[in-house]
């Protein structure tokens, strides 16, 4: 039964697809709500549940690397072997990122998230042997199996985030997922906090690495209950549009025919490239060269909160209902320009008081001292600033298609050069790179990639995207795409 024969696509995203298109994929307990007492929530094959067991499974695993990244150096006192780690890690990550939506693709998103969660355990386990026998090699090729790891993960996290939600909930889709990852930052930070409240050492006890480890294990295990996307209905009835069979070269085809087809995509690449560019300056120059160990642990508890923050406020602010979705792509992208002259210039400011030669043999800042307070703000401040700009960049992808194989390939393209951008800034932070050098960079390609991708947000961005065009997508033809409509907006809700 071809989806050309039985869906008029003419009349979308309102038309639903008659029952029986989709009887050979119907597992009626998934569509049963969950009931626990006078309370009833979505079903197992709905998108929001699917979202909240993505998002807890990034809570333990990339949540957790987050936290203990986050703490400068993975908590060592020398930052140069940790630095080598995670430059192998983004080199892969960027490598295997950018082909991780056709991987996806071609295997079912279940697999690809649970093929993501295995090198975050062993990440943790180097660090804990390292604390011991410094076993360098060891540490380099745990960070290069979890940069495959993770470009398989985040594939599939951004493929489910951005393709299951109705149009108008992807703001708060991106906003739920953001918040209860970084609990997880929030959550993973209270554990060396816990552990070193009462230490002004440089470096964190092997407690923290098991605690690390215990619970990005059960991570993994909780990510083999992703439902595949093929079972995935929404409230109004509709389905991702999804490919039934494709095969490895037709997956490798359609990445490069994005690249043709959605030419656009090319302006986005600066921005993508800039996301996480900063993360290195954030948790090693700012946070793992300015504070002892405990201080350090603290602003990392505070950066992840504020984290929570943003991603809330600017997820609320791309779904306002008030609002067109143009005009709040445009917003948006003036406020996070405003952020980002505004926090950066803050950061410009503090980073004038200490260089790598004078903070090498200072004492380390704690947060008993009286000039604490100025630097807790700016960290925050930082914090928010990324969960802001991710969220933005997450939600102009979405708006831009709903077609769930190319926002795979989207997802890729993001994480993939994002990682390369990671990679970079970790070779950097290992060769000693001066810490305004590293700021100049960070500010500048921050404001320089949101006008390169001015253009997009205000020309591609429609209020609804056409069915049409996302069903075209790729060499693949109408009878190729499973039975689906697009990710509208209807107001007849039909329960399964």
């Amino acid at each position: 039964m071809s989806a050309e024969k039985d869906i008029d696509i003419t009349n979308a995203p309102d038309q639903v697809p008659p029952a029986e298109a989709f009887a050979t994929t119907e597992k009626s307990w998934m569509y049963k709500p969950i009931r626990i007492g006078p309370w009833t929530g979505p079903w197992f094959a709905s998108p929001e549940f699917q979202l909240v067991l993505v998002s807890f499974v990034c809570f333990m695993c990339p949540g957790m690397f987050n936290a203990l990244n986050g703490l400068g150096a993975g908590g060592q006192i020398d930052p140069h072997d940790v630095d080598n780690a995670n430059t192998a890690l983004y080199s892969t990550f960027a490598v295997v990122g950018f082909f991780a939506g056709s991987i996806a693709n071609r295997i079912g998103l279940k697999l690809t998230l649970s093929l993501g969660g295995v090198g975050y355990f062993l990440y943790a386990a180097s660090l804990l042997s390292y604390n011991h026998n410094q076993n360098v090699g060891f540490l380099i090729f745990a960070g290069a199996l979890l940069g495959i790891c993770a470009g398989l993960l985040w594939c599939a996290q951004g493929a489910v985030m951005m393709s299951y939600p109705l149009e108008s909930q992807k703001g708060t889709f991106i906003a739920v997922f953001w918040v209860i990852f970084n609990l997880g930052g929030v959550i993973g930070s209270l554990v060396p906090l816990g552990q070193n409240l009462h230490s002004t050492a440089g470096q964190v006890s092997d407690g923290t690495y098991i605690g690390f480890m215990v619970l990005m294990a059960f991570g993994f295990i909780l990510a083999w209950g992703l439902s595949d996307s093929k079972y995935i209905k929404r409230k109004d009835g509709s389905r991702v549009i999804t490919m039934k069979h494709p095969t490895w070269f037709s997956e490798i085809k359609g990445l490069f025919e994005t690249l043709r087809t959605d030419l656009y995509i090319v302006w986005l690449f600066p921005m993508f490239l800039a996301s996480n560019w900063f993360t290195t300056y954030h948790f090693n120059s700012v946070n793992g060269a300015y504070f002892n160990i405990r201080t350090r642990s603290l602003n990392n508890l505070l950066y992840w909160v504020c984290q929570m923050i943003g991603a809330f406020v600017f997820g609320m602010l791309l779904d306002l209902k008030y609002l067109s979705r143009p005009t709040r792509a445009k917003l948006n992208l003036f406020l996070l320009f405003a952020l980002t002259m505004g926090i950066w210039g803050g950061g410009y400011s503090f980073q004038t008081t200490y260089t790598r030669a004078s903070i090498h043999d200072a004492t380390k800042t704690d947060f008993d001292d009286s000039n604490y307070i100025g630097p807790m703000f700016l960290y925050m401040f930082y914090g928010f600033y990324d969960a802001a700009f991710q969220t933005c960049a997450y939600w102009f992808m979405g708006a831009l298609t709903n077609n769930g194989r190319k926002l795979a390939n989207f997802a890729g393209f993001y994480k993939g050069i994002q990682s390369a951008g990671g990679a970079i800034t970790w070779r950097m932070d290992a060769n000693n790179i001066e810490f305004i050098p590293q700021l100049g960079i960070c500010w500048g390609l921050l404001a320089g990639s949101l006008l390169i991708a001015s253009p997009v947000i205000f020309l591609k961005i429609k209020e609804h995207v056409n069915i049409e065009d996302d069903l075209k997508f790729s060499d693949a033809s109408f009878n190729e795409v499973a039975p689906t409509v697009l990710a509208g907006d209807r107001h007849d809700e039909k329960q399964p």
